[in-house]
């Protein structure tokens, strides 16, 4: 709450409006405390309300079964809001309240991991909607066929990176084929990478380290769109690392979207190893295919879904893909609490 004060204070003073993205921050900023603590003053007021209803009962202005039963209700839901802030204490990294940029790429199994890939995106875009949290979407190349070689999209709303760093990694997909027509089971993967949006300000990238290139964007996009050289692809000469962005009908905005993502990704690299070891770090990436996978979806011979990092299994694969994701992203939560995987990884 002081730290709230302090920052409705700065923003109230009129020098600070000189400056309009220091401006711009410290509204971010109060809307990040504010979040923070409205759970708290809901979580107060539901339990006010409980105790007036016990109060009632105990003073015979209201029959005792009927307080129960409308107090019932309001204590379970505190109970699930407690069980919910508690989960969030977990998240103590640097980076937790950051948003959160999401890359998903097909890996082995050809055009049925492209679907694969399809599929994870709505599931991730389910998830989003659900959880009242904003979807980016930055950069999307369909397959001509189907699914998609590679979709980028940036997740906006309180502690995003926190909870969906929970799904970085290689996902495994095993089902009947709709592609196949002998109706075989077919094995496909895809990877999830997610990383925290950086402030502009904390990452700096030399303009002499970059090639800029633009082109026609890609698929469906409007008249507009494929007819001029709004795509833009950024490539960060010293690691190699490429980001495109053709989702803005304007080169200008595409640029500005893809060096954002650029500096983010830069920013994870060098979190990971320092800058003159980031070569090896590349090199150690998992191969996208058979036994590198952190869950596996499987839609038959019988249906589950299982985190082979905490060992969480849940049985409606339906209501996973349909963004049900919290068991896995609590359990992943809990487990990196207990020091299984290093923090900022």
């Amino acid at each position: 709450m002081i730290e709230l004060q302090k920052a409705e204070a700065k923003a109230n003073d009129p020098g600070l409006w000189e400056n309009s993205n220091r401006a711009q921050e410290y509204l971010k900023k109060q809307g990040e405390l504010r979040e923070q603590i409205r759970p708290l003053q809901e979580l107060g007021k539901m339990i006010e309300d409980t105790e007036v209803y016990l109060e009632l009962a105990g003073e015979d202005a209201l029959d005792e079964q009927e307080a129960f039963t409308e107090a019932g209700p309001i204590l379970e839901e505190i109970k699930q809001r407690l069980d919910k802030m508690e989960l969030e204490t977990l998240l103590g990294g640097k980076y937790d309240f950051c948003d959160a940029i999401i890359s998903l790429h097909p890996g082995a199994g050809g055009l049925e991991s492209q679907d694969w890939a399809e599929m994870l995106l709505r599931m991730y875009n389910r998830y989003c909607e659900q959880n009242g949290y904003q979807v980016e979407l930055v950069d999307l190349l369909p397959d001509d066929e189907a699914g998609i070689k590679s979709a980028t999209i940036i997740v906006r709303g309180h502690a995003a990176y926190g909870y969906l760093q929970a799904e970085k990694g290689v996902h495994r997909l095993i089902r009947i084929s709709p592609y196949d027509t002998s109706r075989r089971r077919h094995t496909s993967f895809a990877s999830v990478d997610v990383i925290p949006e950086v402030e502009e300000e904390e990452f700096v990238v030399n303009p002499d380290d970059l090639k800029i290139d633009t082109f026609r964007a890609s698929g469906a996009g409007g008249q507009h769109v494929n007819k001029t050289d709004s795509a833009v692809r950024i490539t960060h000469l010293p690691t190699n690392t490429v980001v495109t962005c053709q989702n803005d009908r304007s080169q200008h905005s595409n640029r500005e979207q893809a060096l954002r993502v650029l500096k983010a990704k830069l920013a994870e690299l060098t979190r990971i190893e320092q800058a003159e070891e980031i070569n090896n770090e590349r090199g150690q990436q998992r191969e996208i295919a058979w036994g590198s996978q952190i869950r596996t979806y499987t839609f038959h011979p019988f249906t589950l879904v299982k985190d082979h990092r905490t060992g969480v299994e849940v049985g409606q694969v339906d209501a996973v893909m349909n963004g049900m994701l919290e068991p896995f992203i609590d359990a992943f939560l809990r487990w990196k609490a207990r020091g299984m995987i290093p923090l900022e990884k």
